[in-house]
């Protein structure tokens, strides 16, 4: 048998020749199902947008930055994380964007009150889990296509996939993001119901048991 971490990896292995019927997608989770997030109150200043991750030259956090200085509501942009280009970061925010607030390095139930405060989930580069913990607290998200796992995760009711590198999209969807914030909170109630119904640690441990209670 086979266990996949995404629909697209078992389709590929499929098409390859391995019987359809011995494939298992258990979706890549380290969460349990969430407790239901509480309700956000409308925006009605600047939205919120939040980064969670790695500060490294593959999340794309100088691409977040020039996107956030071209759109015109102006949001507040917190960036969560630590890494090897967080001088070089802070250094491009100052001439670009100067409000963007860099948080540091937070773990766990430290970053609770920073996703409280979001009101969109952006992702530009690669990555991954950092969204579901995202979903979990009824957060929209914003995401670049990567290995397969975002197809499941991200789907046109809860958030937007884009072409990674692809500087225009990510302006054009964080403008079409931001244009409607009470649609943004309903798409973080169906984000919330896909990591609480459909994809977290639990959801993966019954495919594990399955597979192996079947072959």
């Amino acid at each position: 048998g086979m266990i996949s971490y995404s629909q697209r990896g078992a389709e590929e292995y499929a098409a390859l020749g391995f019987p359809r019927e011995k494939i298992f997608v258990a979706h890549n989770s380290v969460s349990p199902a969430p407790a239901k997030p509480d309700d956000r109150p409308l925006t009605i200043d600047h939205a919120t947008i939040l980064f969670v991750g790695r500060l490294q030259a593959r999340k794309r956090i100088d691409s977040l930055l020039l996107a956030c200085a071209e759109m015109e509501s102006k949001p507040r942009l917190l960036i969560v994380g630590d890494g090897p280009k967080r001088g070089a970061l802070e250094t491009l925010a100052k001439s670009i964007y100067p409000s963007a607030e860099f948080i540091g390095a937070k773990h766990g139930v430290e970053l609770k009150p920073y996703f409280q405060q979001a009101d969109l989930f952006v992702l530009p580069g690669t990555g991954g889990l950092a969204v579901q913990e995202a979903m979990s607290y009824g957060l929209p998200v914003i995401v670049a296509k990567g290995d397969g796992t975002q197809d499941d995760l991200v789907r046109e009711k809860n958030g937007w996939q884009i072409e990674p590198e692809n500087y225009n999209a990510l302006v054009s969807t964080m403008k079409n993001a931001l244009s409607d914030i009470a649609r943004l909170r309903e798409m973080g109630k169906e984000s919330y119901r896909i990591v609480s119904e459909e994809i977290n640690i639990e959801k993966m441990a019954e495919t594990f048991v399955r597979a192996l209670n079947l072959l």
